[in-house]
Parts: structure tokens; C-alpha cells; sequence
């Protein structure tokens, strides 16, 4: 067990029955815990009670071993866990004397902790990204002996109540809107294998509301092409870890016109003999439009990196001249928030906008990170109240008289 349990000599007896044990004859000894829950007349589970485990309970096979070692998490998360992780231990090895980073205990935790605080008031760091680094060591610890985070998250919150009051801003990726978006698949030159399929990528990123990893493990059977429109699945995403799926019809519209570069971009696939349902969607070209090959080890496969995606989205709103929104560089998170932003405008319901974003049940990221108007915005509600003196001040006036 990885709490520490007390053990306490019990009996049970009779109301208002004085029971004095013996010296010779010692009762039987209980273990109680926080956790312990007795209904009326049943005695705890005995101290010495342990299941009969043998050897053979705790082994696993060779095939086990290997299926375990398998990744279990996203390429990105494991390379970001994997920085965060190592400068945690680079620290606890520098300590004098050393401390040890895995398992760590919960002050070695907090003082790491305070140390990244520290640093990010230098301006090394912001707080939501030290909580996030914070995070990926704790969830990094063994499930039974993880460290205690509370002071340090106490900290966490002070800090960041400072560092807004100070003038401190998180400044995220701007909203690549409808007219943005129109904009950049306009300067691409779609006569091309490459441009065929950037096109498509970038009405995709937007009207499916697409992070980029969503993106590029998208597979060619998940997508269902309609006169109409696309019906999408999408397998997994940041909400749906387990792989539950979630699928959607996507209507075809006359400015980004996805049916068409749709079917476009899928026949470069089938011309290149890459079509089978189970391969992904969007993959590496070559300048001649071929397919980019990889070493057979690679561990993706034919899949695109997330980050080369980013950079071909960023490419493709630099060409188009818009590198920069309201002083903002344009990332693939973009293609997300613009849709999300010009659903606001358009009156869609926080809850249609989980759904088609895939934002979890009854949460409000999509209000309160992803609406991100242009500039000062357009959606003040005080310029619903009447002017002071205007025609509905007259009414009101005249109806007094």
C-alpha cells in the first residue's frame, strides 16, 4: 500500500458492557484507514489478511513486455515531457547535495517549482507555461508516490495575479476568419499536386475547427465526399483520448468550396497510388509532386509531422501576405480560433460550437480562449442600450406628460 496505514487494537462489544482484555490474550489487531467504510456490525479487514498472491501473480510475458513499450502517448507530448522532464532531473543533479529527480519528493517538487517562478519573473518564463512544465514532472512520477503540489500551485496563482496586474498578457495565435482564410487559398496556385492539396488543407483546417494533429493523422476512409459537402470523422483528438471518434457533416459553401478541392486533392492520392482508406490524408510532397519518402524505422510512418504542418500553414499565409494578424503571428492553431470567432459573430450556441470543435461537454474554452475578434472587436453589448436623448429617450419623455 503507498499510504501509510494505522493498526489498531479493536473488539466489538455490547452498549454499556465494560470490557477489560487480557494481557495474555491479546485480541485480534484491525487495519483502519481515511478509506475504511463499516456497515452496522461488520469489523474491519484483519492486519495479517493479505490475498494469496505467488510468484507467477506479479510476472508478464515477453509479448507483455514488448506491447508495453510501446508509446503510449502523442509524438509531441512525449518530445515536450521528455524536455521537460530532463532539465528537471539536469536540476536535481545539480543541487548539492543531489537530489533525486524520479521519484521526487514533494519539497524537491516545490522548490523546483519556486525555482521556475523565479526565472520567470527575470522574464525567462510565463506562468502558464511553468505550470505547464510542472504538470508534465508530476504526471511524469509514479501514480503511487507523486509529490504534493499545492504550495507550489499557491505560488502559481499568486504569481500569475502579479504578473497580470504588472501588464502581463498571454498572447495567443491570431483568428485566421473566413475573409483571412479565402484570402490565403486565393494566392495558392492550385494547378499543382502541391497546390491541390494545400488548398484543401487549409478549407479543412478551418471548416472542420482542426488542430493540427488532428490534421495530420486524419485518414483517407474518414472522410466520406458528398455533392453536398464532407461527412468528417475525426478518431481522436485532445478530448477524446480514448478514441471514441467523432463525426460530423461539414455543407459544402461557395467561398472555400471543399467538395471540389476535396475531390481534387483525392485524385492527386489515387494518381500516386496512395489512396488506400487506411493511409492519411495529407502527406509530404516533393517539389516534382511526388511522394516524399521516409526511413523505414520512422516512427510516424508516412504520417506528416504536426510541425511541418505548421509551417506549411504559416508559409501559405506569408505568401498570401498576411503573416501577421493585429500584430500576431499566424500559426495552424489560427485556421481553429477564426472559426470558432466568426461562429460567435454568426450567433452559434456554445454548445453546437463544442460539438463541431470537439471542446469537451459544458466547457467554455471556446468562449473564453478561442474568441478572438480583429483589432478592438464589434461585439461591445452596451451599444444595444439607446443613446441618452435619442428617439427612445423622447418616447419616454413624452409618455410622462
Amino acid at each position: 500500500m503507498s499510504r501509510e496505514l494505522n493498526v489498531f487494537d479493536a473488539e466489538l462489544v455490547e452498549p454499556d458492557i465494560v470490557v477489560t482484555p487480557a494481557a495474555a490474550e491479546p485480541g485480534p489487531r484491525y487495519l483502519v484507514t481515511q478509506h475504511t467504510m463499516l456497515g452496522p456490525g461488520e469489523l474491519p479487514p484483519l492486519a495479517d489478511q493479505r490475498p494469496a498472491w505467488q510468484d507467477h501473480d506479479f510476472r508478464l510475458s515477453d509479448e507483455d513486455v514488448a506491447d508495453l513499450a510501446e508509446p503510449d502517448l502523442a509524438e509531441n507530448t512525449i518530445i515536450n515531457r521528455d524536455s521537460t522532464t530532463g532539465a528537471f532531473e539536469a536540476w536535481c543533479a545539480a543541487q548539492k547535495p543531489p537530489r533525486l529527480a524520479h521519484p521526487c519528493t514533494t519539497a524537491t517538487y516545490t522548490s523546483y517549482g519556486l525555482h521556475l517562478i523565479r526565472r520567470g519573473k527575470k522574464g525567462e518564463y510565463k506562468p502558464d507555461s511553468v505550470g505547464q512544465y510542472m504538470s508534465r514532472i508530476w504526471n511524469w512520477q509514479p501514480v503511487d508516490l507523486r509529490p504534493d503540489p499545492s504550495r507550489f500551485k499557491g505560488r502559481l496563482r499568486v504569481w500569475k495575479k502579479e504578473w497580470t496586474k504588472a501588464g502581463g498578457e498571454v498572447k495567443r495565435a491570431p483568428a485566421v476568419t473566413i475573409g483571412y482564410n479565402v484570402r490565403i487559398i486565393a494566392a495558392i496556385d492550385e494547378t499543382t499536386s502541391i497546390g491541390k492539396r494545400d488548398a484543401f488543407l487549409a478549407a479543412l483546417a478551418y471548416s472542420n475547427l482542426n488542430r493540427e494533429s488532428e490534421l495530420t493523422d486524419q485518414l483517407i476512409g474518414r472522410i466520406k465526399i458528398h455533392d453536398t459537402g464532407l461527412y468528417v470523422v475525426t478518431a481522436t483528438s485532445k478530448t477524446d483520448q480514448t478514441g471514441k471518434g467523432a463525426g460530423r457533416f461539414i455543407e459544402d459553401r461557395e467561398d472555400l468550396q471543399l467538395v471540389r478541392r476535396a475531390r481534387a486533392w483525392f485524385a492527386v492520392l489515387r494518381d500516386l497510388g496512395a489512396d488506400a482508406p487506411h493511409l492519411p490524408v495529407f502527406r509530404a510532397l516533393t517539389v516534382k509532386g511526388e511522394l516524399r519518402k521516409y526511413p523505414a524505422d520512422r516512427k510516424r510512418g508516412v504520417l506528416m509531422r504536426p510541425g511541418s504542418l505548421d509551417a506549411r500553414l504559416r508559409e501559405l499565409a506569408e505568401r498570401a501576405g498576411v503573416p501577421y494578424i493585429d500584430g500576431r503571428k499566424v500559426t495552424s492553431h489560427g485556421w481553429r480560433a477564426g472559426a470558432n470567432t466568426d461562429l460567435i459573430a454568426a450567433g452559434v450556441p456554445l454548445a453546437e460550437r463544442n460539438t463541431a470543435g470537439r471542446w469537451a461537454e459544458g466547457s467554455h474554452t471556446a468562449d473564453t480562449v478561442y474568441d478572438r475578434q480583429h483589432g478592438a472587436g464589434a461585439r461591445d453589448p452596451l451599444a444595444q442600450v439607446p443613446l441618452y436623448g435619442g428617439p427612445a429617450h423622447a418616447a419616454v419623455a413624452q409618455a410622462r406628460r
